[in-house]
């Protein structure tokens, strides 16, 4: 029996729904698989309790795996219980959201399961970019179940007693538990990038109450909007001393200070996260360079370099984004590209991926310069070149091909004398902000306090957004 066993697959749901709002459906189906004495053994619920509830007035669908029936293994009406709910939250609008404990697939029900199983992945990818999709694991996620949490949305995970992996890390070679548990929230958290949360089993169902109640129903009818009760003019007016930690300068920005950050354990040189202005919900992508704990204490510094991590993160964040309607907000301070062999094997592709996220997202899409943009790292930070509908940039941001002392150099060769006043003409003439803007690459230049009504007024202008694209299938980047 799991170890997450003395917690109900039921008292999960009602924890996590609003009070006595939860409907239960196929409570009474059971397994008919009769191979192996299967028959003797009793499987209420077949292992899963499914149905649908409220979260702060909010429809959404949801199930649960009960580790005490045949240690929540799935069979093949566990897995079409799970399927049917799909179909249900595809046909009303609502989220998806699945509390995962589970041993595997049912070895006695083998190629039944099997089929069932892949029936899960088949719904979860129709429902993909129409209804969000969340999951939680609380127990073990193993093998081919990995690819549910990965095949949705958002994904969050008990710090102590969740395990979630294709292979146990006693399979791999030369690897051992003990040594680097690569099943553990903290590894997948910190070093895959397959979770968005972690915490305790309260805190996660807190979390997830917390993003839906700033997500879409779905792909078409938005539901994602609050009464704004902040200052549509509130001056920022620390906001320049945040550009090292965007986190915050977020927070600043944010109606209320709401700030839902995403992935927040991996590639940390790249925020992503859910804030609102003027009560509209907006994805938020922002380099940064330096994280300060909760004692305003450094924890993390880095380059401003766009790194492949970084880039995928924000790609695929944009990406949702996208595909519920979401406007995107960046705040960008990008130098170039991260420069090691590591980085070199992956780059490339990941930058080329973040390039056709924005290029290809039709959302509203606001870019704030906020120190440094140089080179192509830039173009592909939701430059006005790929697509952003307004540039703004703060007064003593640098934007151009690359730093005017590194420029400088280049140009001037040998002749090192003149090195520094070349650096000046060229920071005057190239990478100057008052540069880019008459040459209508910025749109306007701002007073960082400014930052929170400009951004809030572009996206009111912004929000009957229409954009037509070169009709196809879909791109293949």
């Amino acid at each position: 029996m799991s170890t997450t066993a003395k917690v109900s697959a039921r008292s999960r749901i009602e924890a996590l729904l609003d009070d006595n709002s939860f409907v239960e459906i196929g409570k009474q189906i059971t397994a008919r698989n009769t191979d192996f004495n299967l028959q003797k053994r009793e499987t209420p619920s077949d292992g899963v309790v499914t149905g649908y509830g409220i979260i702060d007035g909010s429809l959404v669908y949801v199930y649960s795996q009960d580790a005490g029936v045949l240690n929540g293994s799935i069979g093949e009406m566990h897995a079409k219980k799970i399927a049917a709910v799909y179909d249900m939250a595809m046909k009303m609008g609502a989220p998806v959201i699945g509390l995962i404990d589970c041993a595997g697939l049912r070895l006695q029900e083998a190629t039944d399961a099997l089929q069932a199983f892949g029936e899960i992945y088949l719904k979860q990818t129709m429902a993909s970019g129409a209804i969000p999709q969340i999951t939680a694991v609380f127990g073990r996620c193993g093998g081919g179940l990995a690819l549910i949490p990965t095949l949705t949305d958002f994904t969050f995970m008990e710090t102590e007693k969740a395990k979630l992996f294709v292979n146990s890390p006693n399979a791999l070679d030369g690897n051992y538990t003990e040594k680097c548990d690569t099943a553990s929230a903290k590894y997948q958290a910190e070093q895959v990038g397959n979770v968005d949360f972690t915490g305790s089993e309260a805190e996660i169902l807190s979390q997830i109450r917390e993003l839906v109640s700033i997500l879409p129903a779905n792909n078409e009818d938005d539901l994602s909007y609050d009464e704004c009760t902040d200052d549509l003019n509130r001056a920022c007016a620390d906001l320049e001393n945040c550009t090292e930690d965007t986190a915050i300068a977020l927070e600043q920005i944010s109606d209320n200070h709401l700030f839902v950050e995403v992935k927040a354990a991996y590639a940390k040189e790249m925020v992503t996260g859910f804030i609102r202005l003027n009560g509209v919900t907006v994805g938020a992508v922002a380099n940064r360079t330096k994280v300060y704990g909760d004692d305003m204490e450094v924890t993390d510094t880095f380059e401003n370099k766009l790194t492949a991590e970084g880039a995928e993160k924000a790609a695929d964040f944009v990406t949702f984004c996208d595909a519920f309607g979401i406007p995107v907000l960046t705040l960008t301070n990008v130098s170039g590209f991260a420069a090691t062999v590591c980085q070199e094997k992956k780059i490339g592709k990941a930058a080329a991926k973040l390039v056709y996220a924005f290029a290809n997202a039709t959302v509203p899409k606001v870019n704030v310069i906020i120190k440094e943009a140089f080179g192509t790292a830039y173009v592909a930070m939701n430059s006005k070149a790929i697509g952003a509908d307004l540039t703004y940039a703060w007064p003593a941001a640098k934007i151009g091909m690359m730093d005017a002392n590194l420029a400088a150099k280049i140009i001037c060769g040998d002749d090192t004398a003149a090195i520094a006043e070349t650096a000046a003409s060229y920071a005057a003439l190239q990478s100057g902000v008052d540069a880019a803007a008459r040459r209508g690459y910025v749109d306007t230049v701002i007073e960082p306090a400014d930052t929170r009504k400009y951004v809030i007024g572009a996206f009111e202008m912004l929000f009957t957004k229409r954009e037509d694209r070169p009709a196809k299938k879909h791109g293949t980047v």
